[in-house]
């Protein structure tokens, strides 16, 4: 028989202590108040006991590394908050599909004045309902009814980075929109199993407050309309390769609808690129004047994807939060 040294021989203990190394733990401290995230590692206590098998320790290494790696819980977070992640932390914990909160601070200032050349800048909506308007016929007639639905893209639907010039206008405060991820390809499933896509965008929104005022504060309430561009793009080509700049002017399977008669697949083969129009109200609730942060509520109109033309717009209603902040331009 061959003998080991005895440092050679690695106790149970050990083991679990050299897989428990692997785990590098690390707590984020969010401001006081905010959601407690949660901690990458768990706290695991056992008692050396001679009688542990080898097996026994594996098999509770392995459970703790299952835990995995999760250094945030999804907001709310104020922007200091994110800033002081790093993209590990954040990977994974759906905040960076989050709109950040105002900075709650006891005293502060809650009215943003605005004169001269200012800006809206890290402007941020976060949905969080999706409704599909769709018409229901009653005993009293025909009503119109908004009918939940369930998101069915990934956690990448919040629109973010946005900017654009804050003016006035006739003494309204108006929000011109020009920059920034103004635009989110996002599909949304019915009850009944079918799906509305829809391009979720603000794009060239022009917002106005709802009476004269040059200030930012609690109550302010702002509507305007927007541009809702195509869902396709001009490169897109359907199951039947049709598009609308490349592809097939019609099916290649009906070669005999070339001479006529293809008055019902019209809009199939003739494709567009649509551009809708959709409304927006917004609702400020929370002001912190000295970081120039504001935020509040919104709800929202648009149509859906019209497939290039071929197919009738649903109305979509949304609602949620949003975020931004006033700078100098």
């Amino acid at each position: 028989r061959r003998t080991r040294h005895a440092s050679q021989i690695l106790s149970p203990v050990a083991m679990l202590a050299s897989a428990l190394s692997l785990v590098t733990p690390s707590l984020v401290t969010p401001a006081p108040g905010r959601v407690a995230p949660m901690q990458r590692s768990a706290d695991v206590s056992m008692a050396a006991k001679d009688s542990v098998t080898a097996g026994q320790v594996a098999g509770m290494a392995a459970a703790v590394l299952a835990v995995g790696v999760q250094s945030a819980s999804a907001g709310p977070f104020t922007r200091t908050d994110i800033a002081s992640l790093t993209y590990q932390q954040i990977k994974g914990t759906g905040l960076a599909n989050t709109c950040p909160v105002v900075e709650q601070v006891d005293g502060m200032k809650t009215e943003i004045k605005v004169g001269g050349n200012y800006k809206i800048d890290e402007f941020c909506l976060e949905p969080t309902s999706f409704q599909v308007l769709e018409e229901k016929l009653t005993k009293s007639g025909v009503v119109t009814e908004a009918v939940d639905t369930k998101v069915t893209t990934r956690q990448t639907y919040v629109l973010t980075g946005m900017e654009g010039d804050l003016v006035q206008k006739d003494g309204k405060l108006t929000f011109l929109e020009k920059d920034g991820i103004d635009y989110a390809p996002t599909t949304v499933q019915l009850p009944g199993g079918e799906r509305v896509p829809f391009l979720f965008t603000v794009k060239n929104l022009v917002a106005q407050s709802d009476g004269a005022t040059s200030s930012i504060s609690p109550g302010l309430k702002m509507s305007g309309g927007f541009n809702v561009p195509s869902y396709r793009t001009g490169l897109f080509l359907d199951p039947k390769g049709r598009g609308t700049t490349t592809g097939y002017d019609q099916a290649v399977a009906l070669p005999a609808l070339q001479a006529g008669g293809d008055e019902s697949l019209f809009k199939e083969n003739n494709k567009k690129f649509d551009v809708g129009r959709g409304s927006i109200e917004l609702k400020v609730t929370s002001v912190n004047a000295e970081l120039g942060e504001f935020g509040g509520v919104f709800v929202q109109k648009q149509p859906s994807d019209t497939d290039l033309g071929s197919k009738v717009p649903k109305e979509l209603l949304l609602k949620g939060q949003f975020f931004g902040t006033v700078v100098p331009n």
